[in-house]
């Protein structure tokens, strides 16, 4: 890896607080790209104080966020991090060295709550629904859809993605093993966050990001970029 051969896309709607904390921890050398997404606590002057470089996405939506800033990157190699502080960005230079190596085509971070109130009971089951939807659907053995992962930037514009809300950290997962992509799973700590979750801080947030991610799971197989990609990778199952 080159010192600029990495960028971390960092969704952001109101995380003031957080900010400090994740983007101390974004490794040495990356660029950081927090996306604001309709921010209204300074979270944009605060990341650009940081030397953050900021991605302003009007339409607000997760996937919306994070989209954005996938075509704002330029680097080899692209990280998605939630900016709650529930994660280390510290985490993903693991992620990128097995990328490099072409150990696999994506990684992903498999949470593992530390503390009590870290991954509330209804969030977990969610995901667990949702982790046995996408088994049966793409032969994927994951246990998590967590929001840290690292993936090389011009594969993942290849997959053509389109959900702009709940489901794009899943149809990512989806149209990856639709084109045979080696993906691959890391245990990684899931703190406690800081401050309201706008996705799963709720039943009803769980529910609606639930039926967002059953629509993608509904979605035919799409169909490869380069067809020859999945004979070279021979998706882990």
């Amino acid at each position: 890896m080159t010192e600029n051969s990495v960028d971390v896309v960092l969704p952001c709607l109101n995380e003031a607080e957080a900010l400090p904390w994740v983007l101390a921890r974004i490794p040495a050398g990356w660029r950081a790209l927090v996306v604001d997404n309709g921010s209204t606590d300074g979270s944009a002057d605060i990341a650009r104080s940081l030397g953050a470089t900021v991605v302003a996405e009007s339409r607000r939506g997760f996937g919306a966020a994070c989209h954005a800033g996938l075509v704002a990157a330029e680097a080899e190699y692209v990280c998605f991090c939630d900016c709650d502080a529930s994660l280390d960005p510290g985490l993903l230079s693991g992620f990128v060295r097995a990328l490099a190596a072409g150990e696999a085509d994506l990684v992903l971070g498999r949470r593992r709550p530390q503390g009590r109130g870290a991954w509330p009971a209804h969030a977990r089951a969610g995901n667990l629904a949702l982790s046995r939807m996408l088994r049966s659907r793409t032969g994927l053995r994951l246990h998590d859809l967590g929001p840290l992962r690292a993936a090389r930037r011009e594969d993942l514009l290849r997959l053509e993605l389109t959900d702009r809300r709940s489901g794009y950290p899943l149809q990512m997962v989806v149209r990856a093993a639709d084109q045979g992509w080696r993906v691959r799973e890391e245990d990684v700590p899931y703190l406690p966050r800081s401050g309201k979750s706008k996705v799963t801080g709720t039943w009803r947030g769980t529910w609606h990001a639930v039926r967002d991610m059953r629509a993608v799971l509904a979605e035919p197989a799409h169909a490869p970029a380069h067809p020859g990609r999945a004979e070279r990778s021979g998706g882990a199952r």
